[in-house]
């Protein structure tokens, strides 16, 4: 591949188009709004003037209500000579092209597995979906030369490639992104007028959970109205489990032994099903998930600080796996926690503590 359109200079646009550009691609960028498209451009994604004659791929990162007609534009103006879009569901912009009327065999739908809170080209970043899977959604129709330009795509931008049905495709995202989006903003949605002296006590939980409910709500209205009825139906298990955790609950507080049992029995049995899911989330590089041990080294809100003890955990020869911060309420300190391999942790603590550093057990 040694050129392409980039049609969208959104988060995700932009992102693919500072890859491409960043390997030697000539990207040509448009947007709606030309200033989105300058501001790509000045970020060094390629330039916002038209190419001169055909493109070998045209890349459409567009919302998915938009998706078919941006794609037939593109396709009878003759842009390039594979299309493919990258919005977050497949099935129903396919159905749109077909519609249409619009050639398919020069077509690819996919989606990469990526993203932020933040919206925009400002928020782009090239090494966005290096390791992330990138699903293609191939079908009978599509011309191998079409799939051969996305599989290019996808290396270029150091992503892992998935292929799927695209009906599958979008069950499987309205059970690991978009049913979480709503979760996450439902419970957020809870603090917006709680206690000021509740919101106070806010740790790390709470912040695990509702850190995806900062995103655009435009933006996720029109994916979930791409989306709704897989949406709809995972939501509705979850509805049927909150009914009966709440059942579970109301029984604790029984002055009947019996209901108090059984109520700890569904309590358990959620938390249990919820342990069992959770280990089945993918760990690091897409391997099966690890357990590791974790270092909880205290620390203050200093320049250098935690540039200072991944230092100290490299001469100790410790490779960190994970790290999460937790900020102490109205103190300028929190907790660092250094997820490691279990063989590593005492080697870790022990060189820590020589160097100074102030450990919780």
């Amino acid at each position: 591949m040694r050129t392409a359109v980039v049609i969208g200079t959104g988060l995700i646009g932009t992102s693919a188009a500072l890859a491409l550009a960043g390997r030697g691609v000539a990207v040509h960028l448009v947007d709606h709004d030309p200033a989105r498209a300058r501001t790509a451009a000045a970020l060094g994604a390629g330039t916002d003037e038209p190419p001169e004659g055909r493109v070998d791929l045209a890349v459409v990162a567009v919302p998915p209500a938009h998706v078919a007609t941006t794609l037939t534009e593109a396709m009878n103006a003759g842009v390039a000579r594979g299309y493919l879009d990258v919005a977050s569901v497949k099935g129903g912009p396919r159905r749109e092209l077909e519609a249409l009327g619009a050639d398919l065999t020069g077509y690819i739908g996919t989606h990469p597995m990526a993203g932020k809170e933040q919206s925009g080209p400002l928020a782009a970043t090239a090494d966005l979906f290096e390791g992330r899977p990138w699903v293609l959604t191939p079908t009978r129709d599509t011309d191998t030369e079409v799939l051969n330009l996305a599989l290019e795509l996808v290396a270029l931008c150091r992503a892992v490639p998935v292929v799927m049905d695209a009906d599958a495709h979008d069950r499987a995202v309205a059970l690991v992104s978009h049913t979480p989006q709503l979760i996450s903003s439902m419970v957020a949605a809870r603090l917006e007028e709680a206690d000021d002296t509740a919101v106070r006590l806010c740790g790390q939980g709470i912040r695990d959970v509702t850190r995806i409910a900062a995103s655009d709500p435009r933006m996720w209205l029109e994916i979930l109205s791409a989306n709704p009825g897989p949406v709809a139906d995972v939501l509705a298990g979850v509805a049927a489990d909150l009914d009966e955790t709440v059942q579970a609950l109301r029984a604790l507080q029984s002055g009947d032994e019996s209901k108090r049992r059984g109520g700890a029995d569904g309590i358990e049995d959620v938390l249990r099903r919820g342990n069992a899911g959770r280990e089945r989330v993918p760990g690091k590089h897409g391997a099966a998930p690890a357990t590791y041990d974790v270092v909880a080294v205290l620390i203050s809100d200093q320049p250098g600080e935690l540039a200072r003890i991944f230092a100290d955990a490299g001469r100790a020869g410790v490779n960190v796996e994970d790290v999460r911060i937790e900020h102490a309420t109205g103190q300028q300190a929190g907790l660092v926690q250094l997820m490691v391999e279990p063989a590593a942790a005492p080697v870790l603590s022990a060189a820590l503590r020589e160097r100074g550093w102030a450990l919780r057990q």
